[in-house]
């Protein structure tokens, strides 16, 4: 049986099932334009409603679709010309948007990055992109200024007030100078252009910038607005994510410019100021760990509140489970009217929202079904599960390989020919996932790729632990490896040996590790005097797994 011929199939079993109010093909309630030219239309019909929202701080639809043109408009006075990268570090501000949305009407590539980064990532990320801008914060711009020097980078622009870091061949101004140029009225309008590297270690390895476009961005925006009963509402998206993730680029960004909503940002997690936001803005939808949905429930008065708008909150299980159980005690304090269930099934290089449990709540047959339920494709999306040797599609029930087909599956990966024709082979993604369709053909998620490692819900992957780790002088050898953790789900541990005539501490390793790479990276080392090896003179890595769980299991 071919791929045709498998769809033809799946796709009858999907139907049977297929929520009411869900439509079957994809809906652009504006027509097909792009993120910037969807801001500018909604800041002609509703110019004064709120579109990004932090605090006390609110950009209006006008206000939006003049700031974000003003820093196109600085782009092009500055050189930097359609096709170019230009890097944002920073958090979840408004100016994190503005920027995004310019960089995009400026024919740009955004390339979004994390400013938990430490100088090592950023020099990759920066360099690996070829990065002619980076915007920063002031509070991490001599961190970025130094990377960026170093990186080849020709201008930070830095948000917030305070001193300004000088580093030779870079120019450094302030955002609100850039962003007083003259606007740039005429947005670039080609979908398929490269607008985004959002970056990723895929499956295995060093961190690679999946190539995104418009196209892919607005599909993304439409299709999940669609599969999530969105259609016809006025979408308010709490987006705690961080928005240089792409998932959070999706909830706090695209969906609701996309849709014509509001987007309230939350740059740290507070239980209590986020039901003060829910009553505040009628926020409709948002998304957080149950270990948060189970705040919500003990701040104080809670009950009394009124929180009925927020129909759609969705969980992420990175460590505690979403369980009958939890969705009853939230149900039984916000209201029947708000659901609580799970995410997506996605990555980043499908833009992360591929397959949804929407509508499967009755019952809680999404919970009770054999974990994970996924659900079903957002319209114009396809799900094959095949073996992962002969790629031939497998019957319901079967395990294998997740293949993902859409219009928002990226380009490839930048400058990276041999891993792009790994992921991408006649238009599906191999995702490296296992899964398997059950009778109504809704995905169910079994594993990642065994080499990745997920903290608290964000990826870890030991390639690039390793990498950053050997760069140790006294260092000769590293194996990183995951452990289970009650608290985060998983840590990495990572297992040394050090140069001859040189001798390592484990703890002093680890403080200079938290100099190297984000915090949620950092390994508990441990040092060997040798590995053990294969007949080929390959690591065992199989044999180091049980030792790391011991290892962690005695720290306590």
């Amino acid at each position: 049986m071919d791929y045709d011929e498998a769809l033809v199939e799946i796709r009858r079993r999907q139907e049977r099932v297929r929520p009411p109010g869900v439509p079957r093909d994809v809906v652009h309630p504006l027509g097909e334009l792009t993120v910037p030219e969807h801001v500018d239309a909604w800041a002609r019909t509703k110019g004064e409603q709120p579109a990004v929202v932090l605090d006390e701080r609110v950009l209006t639809y006008a206000e939006l679709a003049d700031e974000h043109a003003r820093w196109a408009g600085w782009l092009r006075s500055a050189g930097v010309g359609p096709g170019e990268r230009v890097a944002v570090h920073l958090g979840n501000v408004p100016d994190f948007v503005v920027a995004m949305l310019g960089t995009l009407r400026a024919g740009c590539v955004h390339v979004p990055v994390n400013p938990m980064f430490q100088h090592a990532e950023l020099v990759h990320e920066l360099g690996d992109s070829g990065a002619a801008v980076v915007v920063t914060s002031v509070d991490l711009a001599q961190r970025a200024a130094t990377a960026a020097a170093e990186s080849g980078v020709g201008a930070l622009v830095v948000v917030g007030d305070g001193p300004l870091p000088q580093e030779p061949g870079l120019r450094v101004l302030r955002w609100s100078e850039a962003v007083a140029a003259d606007p740039l009225r005429d947005p670039a309008r080609d979908l398929d252009a490269l607008a985004a590297l959002n970056y990723t270690g895929g499956t295995t390895g060093v961190p690679k910038g999946c190539e995104h476009t418009q196209r892919h961005m607005v599909y993304t925006a439409v299709s999940a607005a669609g599969a999530n009963g969105f259609l016809g509402t006025h979408v308010v998206s709490l987006c705690f994510i961080p928005v240089f993730w792409i998932a959070g680029e999706d909830l706090g960004i695209l969906i609701p410019l996309v849709m014509g909503g509001t987007s309230v940002l939350l740059q740290r997690w507070d239980a209590a100021r986020v039901v003060d936001l829910v009553e505040q803005h009628g926020v409709t939808t948002t998304a957080a760990t149950v270990e948060s949905y189970l705040e919500i429930l003990e701040v104080p008065g809670v009950a009394e509140r009124d929180l009925s708008s927020l129909t759609a909150p969705m969980t992420m299980s990175f460590i505690r489970k979403l369980t009958p159980e939890v969705r009853r005690r939230w149900a039984e304090v916000v209201g029947a009217g708000s659901v609580l269930r799970e995410g997506s099934y996605g990555m980043t290089e499908s833009h992360t929202v591929d397959v949804v449990p929407y509508g499967f709540h009755e019952g809680d047959h999404d919970l009770l079904a054999e974990p994970v339920f996924c659900g079903l494709p957002v319209p114009g999306t396809d799900v094959l599960v095949v073996d992962p040797v002969s790629a031939r599609p497998l019957d319901v029930g079967e395990h294998g390989e997740i293949l993902l087909r859409s219009p928002s599956i990226m380009t490839g990966y930048w400058r990276n020919p041999q891993a792009s024709a790994e992921q991408l082979r006649d238009g599906w993604l191999h995702t490296g996932d296992t899964g398997y369709l059950d009778e109504d053909g809704c995905l169910h998620y079994l594993a990642r790729t065994k080499d990745m490692i997920k903290v608290k819900g964000m990826s870890v992957f030991p390639a690039e632990v390793e990498m950053l780790l050997v760069r140790h002088p006294d260092l000769a050898s590293v194996a990183v490896v995951p452990a289970d953790d009650p608290r985060t789900g998983q840590r990495p541990v990572a297992f040394v040996t050090a140069r001859e005539g040189c001798s390592v501490d484990a703890e002093d390793l680890q403080r200079w590790a938290g100099e190297q790479m984000s915090s949620y990276k950092v390994p508990v080392v441990h040092v060997l005097d040798t590995f053990p090896l294969t007949d080929t003179g390959k690591i065992r890595k199989g044999e180091l797994l049980g030792r790391a769980q011991d290892l962690l299991d005695a720290r306590g």
